[in-house]
């Protein structure tokens, strides 16, 4: 199979059909085998019945239903492990992405050998209060990523190679992440393409203006399983023993001070009535905190079982 399309969405029953038939259009114009895999995550308006109608006269949609809201991470996450294609889009139901990129962004990914292709919404229809937040994250984000020919790491309409999708884990809020998550996966030939944006057509934003804070409190996390997910003593372990140094160095000098003071007669003040003393203690104790925190993590370390464990209801 040539392109897997996956659609996360949440209560977009008037833009399914024309979505799916827009695809579709695309698709059979430039001959290409592939698969729409809707994923629904928790519905609560008519989406599941009219997925399951576009199902019966479209043998290439095929459809996951959440039990209950979990979020696009999750249900991208789910998306790409039923994903077969060799190349996998993804992209918003609610027809602000142009299906019309498709066949680009399949021949970034196949001919022109790139791992990943992100979207770049160079022209947007968005809100200022949307707008303004995003480029302040994109910046903060090629900063500390060292991906720096990206504009708009959040755009939903992206291209993976079939082993992307297959070897990287989206969870909690991490779709705005996949390009930074990818990278650490491996995958270093990311690239980016100028898409059209439309405005929406149908119903209003999902994402409120918590998703900023959430997605910084993300970025964070990626940086540090990033960098230290199989060697986290590294970063612990580095502070703590820091800490402890400097405790330690700091209790050496007091008690030297006081043995020379004894040694040579003249007046000194008690070690425990010293502010230095309850510094160095405090930094000893930390140390060794940060230390043991650095070693049980060295234990635990990426054997959680049931990170994407989600509540299926339906799969058709």
């Amino acid at each position: 199979m040539d392109i897997s399309v996956v659609v996360p969405l949440l209560n977009e029953e008037e833009s399914l059909p024309e979505l799916t038939s827009w695809i579709d259009r695309v698709m059979a114009k430039h001959q290409f085998s592939y698969e729409i895999i809707l994923v629904d995550d928790g519905s609560r308006d008519k989406s599941w019945a009219i997925i399951e109608e576009l199902k019966k006269s479209n043998n290439n949609i095929s459809a996951i239903k959440f039990r209950r809201n979990y979020g696009k991470s999750a249900a991208l996450n789910v998306g790409f492990a039923a994903a077969q294609g060799d190349v996998v889009i993804t992209m918003d139901a609610d027809l602000q992405d142009s299906p019309d990129e498709i066949p680009e962004l399949y021949d970034r990914i196949m001919n022109k050998g790139a791992d990943l292709v992100s979207g770049w919404k160079q022209k947007r229809y968005d809100p200022l209060t949307k707008t303004l937040p995003t480029k302040l994250f994109n910046a903060v984000t090629r900063g500390m990523s060292g991906i720096n020919n990206l504009h708009d790491f959040n755009c939903g309409l992206k291209a993976y190679r079939k082993d992307v999708v297959k070897n990287i884990e989206v969870y909690g809020e991490m779709h705005r992440y996949i390009p930074v998550i990818a990278k650490w996966a491996g995958f270093t030939n990311i690239q980016e393409q100028v898409v059209q944006h439309y405005p929406r057509k149908y119903g209003t934003t999902k994402f409120g203006a918590g998703r900023f804070v959430k997605g910084f409190l993300d970025l964070l996390s990626i940086f540090f399983v990033g960098k230290f997910a199989k060697r986290p003593m590294h970063f612990f372990g580095v502070m703590g023993v820091v800490s402890f140094l400097v405790g330690l160095i700091i209790t050496l000098y007091l008690i030297c001070h006081k043995l020379m003071s004894i040694a040579a007669g003249t007046p000194f003040r008690d070690v425990t009535d010293q502010p230095m003393f309850f510094l160095s203690l405090t930094a000893i104790i930390i140390g060794s905190q940060l230390f043991l925190t650095g070693f049980l993590a060295e234990l635990v370390s990426r054997n959680s079982t049931d990170r994407n464990n989600y509540q299926i209801e339906k799969v058709i």
